[in-house]
């Protein structure tokens, strides 16, 4: 069963132009035209611009997508993806800088207002109040100790929380 460009820029979520954009530059073949010379694109091509689709949602460039699409990289292919993951890394690590450096100005603001933060009384009654128990309360610190424990401390900080108890609170999640 074979679609028109019109159908396929509806179902794909693309531009009509972004298409012809994409068989102007290789990346999705030029497709056999109907007697009346539409664009008439086959399920191999649909599946092709399914994973041109795949590629754009990670980031991966317009000019390394054709390696990974054509299996032409062989080794190229691990290294493209490799290396958009490490991009992808500095910019995570760019953007939890910039989460410190916003909570460093709110903690200075607040405190040149007179403004006290949430204390940690006030955050399990909202947590509870969001239906979370003494156990997913648990859960939450472990995800929070394993995939960011600076922000984690940071955290426990900002709710006020003496320095011993923050490394009770740790230490517990860290055994999860």
């Amino acid at each position: 069963m074979s679609v028109t460009i019109s159908a396929l820029a509806r179902t794909s979520g693309l531009s009509r132009s972004a298409l012809l954009y994409y068989d102007r530059i290789g990346l999705l073949p030029a497709p056999r035209r109907s007697p009346s010379g539409y664009r008439l694109y086959s399920p191999g091509e649909i599946e092709r611009l399914e994973q041109i689709c795949l590629y754009r949602q990670m980031g991966i460039p317009l000019g390394e997508m054709k390696k990974l699409l054509d299996r032409s990289g062989g080794n190229d292919s691990v290294e493209i993806l490799r290396r958009r993951l490490r991009v992808l890394g500095r910019e995570m690590a760019n953007i939890r800088r910039q989460q410190r450096f916003i909570l460093e100005l709110l903690k200075q603001k607040q405190l040149q207002q007179g403004v006290e933060m949430i204390g940690k009384e006030r955050w399990v009654e909202i947590m509870r109040a969001a239906g979370l128990n003494d156990e997913d309360m648990h859960s939450w610190h472990i995800q929070f100790e394993k995939m960011e424990p600076e922000a984690h401390q940071e955290f426990l900080e900002s709710l006020g929380i003496r320095s011993d108890e923050i490394k009770k609170i740790r230490d517990w999640s860290c055994k999860g």
